[in-house]
Order: structure tokens, then sequence, then C-alpha cells
């Protein structure tokens, strides 16, 4: 495996890009604020009042979240396809978000059960939060119990798929009994979204995110040891059951932690890890975390700046600009790896 000291200038790079894109960032919106303010206002000395409102209130927090975002779900795909040897592999074939959104959808379309006053309680933010968080946990320590009995990793992968199909015909069951406007609702939700945080919420995101963080990278040895296979890595002393567990955690905190407070966000965490290996070409997990880190902020940032509609009151759904900018791009990456292989 190359050194990391041959990966400097990529990295710096990614790093430089990475800020030019966090300010494009904050300086688009339905409210045109000038370059030098903006700077201005990050730094405390803002020239105008409800543009330093705007910024440090909205644009930085949904910036921040974006990073969060697409870093979190790029660290869960890498994960993942590690994890099962499998190219398909996302953050959520575990059946996180499916969980997260059988707690939603139970909240906003099951509400109208408990009647107009228990309905307004139970429909707002931070209960969406908990029963997204709830549902993406119960199917975690489903998944737990199962792998601590199942040794074979590939039928982890088909449960989690399974989980999945379950709760999709349950949720399916909820709407067809719901009304247009809990439909609506929950629709709403499922097309995720950057912008809903406020800096308490962002902090309780954070310290979640770190959690997850801080266990990918003690995950690192264990993810390079399986791409030798699992039988290889036994014989090096690797501990299977206990990396895939603690794997198996990260992705969980990370996917279900931004499922929860973000909605469900498509194609980050299936594209990112592929598009790093292209542009690093290595398999040694002490590059590919910290790049696809950067990769995954970058790409969020870049799909968060193009669905805002610069100088338009209209926000696009961030899942469909996800889609439609990267699908294109990993065949288009995929292909050329095909062909540069013949």
């Amino acid at each position: 495996m190359q050194t990391s000291k041959t990966y400097k200038i990529p990295f710096l790079v990614l790093a430089l890009i990475l800020i030019i894109c966090f300010i494009i960032n904050i300086s688009l919106g339905s409210v045109s604020i000038p370059l030098k303010s903006i700077f201005n206002s990050l730094f405390g000395t803002a020239d105008n009042e409800s543009w330093q409102y705007i910024i440090q209130n909205y644009r930085l927090p949904k910036a921040f979240t974006a990073i969060l975002v697409g870093s979190g779900l790029g660290i869960s795909g890498l994960l993942m396809q590690t994890l099962f040897r499998n190219p398909l592999a996302g953050p959520f074939v575990l059946g996180i978000t499916s969980g997260a959104s059988l707690g939603v959808a139970l909240i906003i379309m099951g509400a109208s059960i408990f009647g107009g006053f228990f309905a307004t309680i139970l429909i707002s933010k931070w209960s969406i939060v908990i029963a997204a968080s709830l549902g993406s946990f119960l199917v975690l320590l489903t998944v737990l119990i199962v792998s601590a009995k199942v040794r074979d990793t590939m039928a982890i992968l088909i449960i989690g798929l399974m989980f999945g199909s379950i709760t999709a015909a349950i949720v399916s069951v909820l709407s067809y009994f719901s009304s247009a406007e809990q439909l609506q609702q929950y629709i709403f939700w499922g097309f995720g979204s950057l912008g809903n945080l406020s800096w308490y919420e962002l902090f309780i995101f954070f310290l979640i995110y770190c959690i997850g963080i801080i266990l990918s990278v003690v995950s690192i040895k264990g993810l390079n040891t399986l791409l030798l296979g699992e039988n290889y890595a036994k014989s090096l002393g690797l501990n299977i059951k206990q990396s895939r567990l603690i794997i198996i955690i990260a992705t969980s905190l990370l996917a279900g932690t931004i499922t929860a407070f973000a909605g469900p966000i498509a194609f980050i965490g299936l594209a990112i890890p592929h598009m790093t290996r292209q542009i690093f070409s290595t398999s040694n997990h002490k590059i590919l975390l910290p790049a696809v880190f950067l990769f995954g902020a970058i790409v969020m940032l870049i799909c968060d700046s193009i669905a805002q509609l610069p100088t338009s009151d209209y926000t696009l759904p961030i899942n469909a600009i996800t889609s439609l900018i990267g699908a294109p791009v990993v065949i288009w990456l995929l292909v050329r790896k095909r062909k540069m292989m013949f």
C-alpha cells in the first residue's frame, strides 16, 4: 500500500476546494449578499444586521449540515462496501433508513389515530427526529442480534434488505389510509433537507456524528485486513465478530443520525467511495477514509448550492440533485475504468 506522503498534494487540493465550495454555498440564496459582507459577517464585523442574521442563523448551519451529511454518508458507504465486499452496498443496506422512515411514517400518518390535540403534540420537529432515531435504533438492535448469531456477512446484508422490504410494506399500508395532507408531509420529509437545523440541533447532530467517525477511525486496521478475505483476516489474528460489530455500529450511528436530522438522502453513500477510489487509486483505508470525508463534503456542498436555485425563492429537493448529478458521473467513471482494463 502506498504511503500517505504520496497523497499530500491531492489532500491539499481537496481541502482548498472544500473551503471554496463552503464560501460559495453560504454566498448563494434568495437574498443577494455581497461577498465582502459575507466575510465581514463571518468575522463578526457585519455592516448589515439582517444579512448577518441570515448568514449566521440560516446559511452557516445549512453549510455545516451539508459537510456532516456528505462526509458521514460517504464514510458509511465506504464501510459497508468493504465489510460486504460488494460495490453496490451503501449505508442503508442494513435497513437503517427504512427503520427511520417507518418511525416517521408512524408519527406523521399514524398520529391522526390519537385525535386532534395529541396529533398536534406528536407531529413536531423533535418528535420526527426522535421517531426516526428510534426506528433506526430498533432496526440496528435487531441486526446486531442477528449478526451475533449469523457468521455469514452476506446473510446479514440480505436480512437488512428484507427489513427494508417489511418496513416499506408497512409504510405503504399507512399511506393508503392517510389523508392527502399527512401523505404530503411524509413525502416532503422523504425529499431530504439540509436547511432545517438550528445551532442547538446541529450541535447534537455533531456529537453523535463524532462518535461514528471515531469508531470508523478505530476500524481502519480491520477494514484493511477484511479486504484480504475473512479467512485470511482470521489467520492474521483479526477478531472478525468484534470488527464487524464496530463497523455496523459506526455506520448505523452516521446513517441513522443523518436520516433523522436531514431525511433520507440518496446516492452519496453509494457513489462517493467509488469516485474517491477512481481519483486516489488505492485500497488503503488510511487514505480512503479522510479522502471520502473531504470528497463527500465537497459533493454535498455543490449539490446544495445547485438545489438553492440562486436568486430564486425556490429550493429543489436535495435528493433530486444528488441523483441527477451523481448517477451519470458514477456511470461515466465505471465505464471509463472498464475501458482502461481492456
